[in-house]
């Protein structure tokens, strides 16, 4: 019941309020200028209609990543078979950009993982600098060394650099190019889509993984349950001018932009 509802008669503001409801009737169309408006109007004391809202980040966020997971439902194929061929690759960029406005590759600078598509396991936490304690981290330092920043330890993710056909002949060209490399991850579960960096090179092969992620990664693409060990699809940020910020992608960034 609203406050007009209530009062068994008219008052002096009930009647100003009637009078000011029936002007503002009369008026042209309302337009949608402002992301915040009332969610109603009401019309009587005893009605009221709806006014239309303007979808939030959240709703869009929602709504493309529902379309992404479909989409890519329809392109990878059957869990085990982690080879995409290049038009199935290209598909996935298109569907990224379009989604989300980010360049997404599986090749990049004449680069590319033995996987693009594959499963991926969780990390622990790395250190940031000596002496860092934090909980569940590793023992050691990971691929790239000491992380330094906070970003990048949190949406970290480890690749397999060390089966690259030819790791030992370009070794030194390979640990700078690969070191916080930015990647953008897609859960084809979910449609979720986050940006990360490479701070560590793994899993081996024999724990049937492709990639790791840090904590963080696992929890927000929904993958850190069970054995935590899920597909996903991982390729290069195209980004040179570094525009993209790591973490969750919820928004088409160029539209927002």
């Amino acid at each position: 019941m609203t406050a007009l509802q209530k009062k068994p008669r008219l008052d002096t503001e009930l009647l100003r309020a009637r009078l000011k409801l029936k002007a503002y009737a009369s008026e042209k169309k309302l337009l949608l200028t402002s992301g915040v408006l009332a969610s109603t109007l009401f019309l009587s004391a005893g009605s009221f209609m709806p006014l239309p809202t303007i979808p939030t980040h959240q709703t869009t966020s929602i709504s493309a990543q529902q379309s992404l997971a479909m989409s890519l439902g329809t392109i990878l194929p059957p869990v085990g078979d982690w080879q995409l061929d290049n038009e199935k690759e290209k598909k996935i960029s298109e569907l990224i950009k379009k989604s989300f406005g980010v360049n997404a590759r599986a090749e990049l600078e004449g680069n590319r993982l033995n996987n693009s598509y594959g499963r991926m396991g969780a990390e622990q936490h790395l250190a940031r600098f000596p002496g860092d304690v934090v909980e569940n981290m590793a023992l050691g330092l990971g691929g790239c060394g000491y992380v330094g920043d906070f970003e990048v330890e949190k949406y970290y993710v480890a690749v397999q650099t060390l089966y690259l056909p030819d790791w030992k002949e370009r070794l030194k060209y390979y640990v700078g190019w690969y070191r916080f490399r930015k990647m953008v991850i897609v859960n084809p579960a979910n449609g979720k889509v986050m940006v990360t960096a490479v701070a560590d090179a793994g899993p081996s092969w024999w724990t049937g993984k492709h990639f790791g992620g840090s904590p963080e990664v696992m929890k927000y693409l929904g993958i850190d349950y069970g054995q935590q060990n899920h597909p996903v699809v991982l390729f290069f940020l195209d980004d040179p001018e570094g525009k993209v910020p790591l973490g969750p992608i919820e928004y088409n960034i160029e539209k927002q932009i």
